[in-house]
């Protein structure tokens, strides 16, 4: 991006530029100055402003560097010992940090302050789901009747992602099973076999769902074996039983 670097009357404002990130991804709002014999840079500010409300992410003075919204917390950060490069540098992006941007630097001299003023707008574009994998709870796909088993459609790419699950062969005639990212079975049957997978879609990609790979289902006509319950050793013994026989009359 190109530079812009000029001396300004404190509180002035110049032109702007558009800036476009991806989501999850980095990029740098330049704001670069030419070092002036005289004066030293006293603070140095980035604020940003969103639904029009300005807050400041990032500020440094004599303290040191200060990130002060949480949500830039270990994202944020401006090259040190680079005299004449303030840009901010905004890692992990997220969809919320679009938004126009403001770096202030101020010098200070014996006899005047002056200030550098760079506007920048950062663009942060969503991602478009990718093609799902399918991951089961157990290794292997094979269960005896019975059993509990899960699969989980896994996607990445802006949210939020939406999934769905379906039966059948991918392309060919299958039943819809529900729209959560995973599918749950408490007590599997030999009727649950077959082929299985699933669609992630998101507000990205005209719409377009990615579709899994289908997977096997097997479950066995075996049931699973109840656990064996301790047992005490019976004493041997002679025991009466005594009873009483009543009939209607008495």
């Amino acid at each position: 991006f190109p530079s812009w670097h000029l001396l300004l009357p404190l509180g002035q404002a110049v032109a702007q530029r558009s800036v476009k990130g991806t989501w999850m991804g980095s990029t740098t709002l330049p704001c670069t100055y030419e070092p002036s014999e005289g004066f030293t840079e006293q603070t140095l500010r980035w604020s940003v402003e969103r639904d029009d409300s300005t807050a400041t992410i990032f500020r440094r003075d004599d303290s040191g560097d200060h990130v002060l919204l949480s949500r830039f917390r270990g994202r944020v950060s401006v090259p040190k010992h680079s005299p004449g490069n303030a840009s901010l540098l905004i890692e992990n992006l997220e969809i919320p940090d679009s938004g126009h941007y403001t770096c202030q630097v101020v010098w200070r001299s014996k006899n005047n302050t002056r200030a550098s003023v760079t506007w920048a707008r950062l663009l942060c574009l969503p991602v478009a789901a990718t093609k799902p994998v399918v991951r089961a709870s157990e290794p292997g796909l094979t269960f005896p009747a019975g059993a509990s088993a899960s699969l989980t459609c896994v996607a990445s790419g802006s949210p939020p992602i939406s999934y769905r699950w379906f039966r059948g062969a991918p392309g060919g005639t299958a039943l819809l099973l529900g729209s959560q990212a995973e599918l749950a079975w408490d007590s599997l049957q030999p009727s649950d076999t077959g082929e299985y997978y699933c669609e992630a879609e998101n507000r990205v990609g005209a719409g377009a769902a990615q579709r899994s790979d289908a997977v096997e289902l097997t479950v066995r006509g075996d049931h699973l074996q109840p656990d064996t319950l301790p047992f005490a050793p019976v004493t041997t013994g002679s025991y009466f039983l005594k009873a009483r026989l009543s009939t209607g009359n008495s």
